[in-house]
């Protein structure tokens, strides 16, 4: 089994910052994959950023050269810094991981945008 927690959403100006993070307890051992999805209201969940164990970061093309995804294999913790943010950004982002063939969801954590 595999909880995840996130922590750092909140409410920001446009061109402001936040830093969002996922750290992963339980019996877990070198995680696969982590990653990043948001949804926005009325919207599919979208893949944000992904950071394998090994291999090649993914992101979304709107958030090329803005969020550089991180992870501490040590602490199973993914980190998710969000610059110069806008207002196409808001969402519920959610934590995932990849491990043991299975699929783990955080509970996700809001991030406003707004003016």
């Amino acid at each position: 089994q595999v909880q995840l927690v996130e922590s750092g959403g909140g409410l920001v100006q446009p061109g402001e910052s936040l830093r969002l993070s996922c750290a992963a307890s339980g019996s877990v051992f070198s995680i696969n994959v982590m990653g990043w999805y948001r949804q926005a209201p009325g919207q599919q969940r979208e893949l944000v950023a992904g950071i394998p164990w090994r291999g090649s970061i993914t992101y979304a093309d709107s958030v090329k050269g803005r969020f550089p995804i991180s992870r501490d294999h040590s602490k199973n913790t993914m980190y998710l810094p969000m610059n110069s943010l806008s207002p196409e950004d808001p969402a519920v982002y959610y934590c995932n991981v990849f491990y043991g063939g299975h699929n783990y969801w955080g509970q996700g954590t809001q991030v406003t945008v707004s003016s």
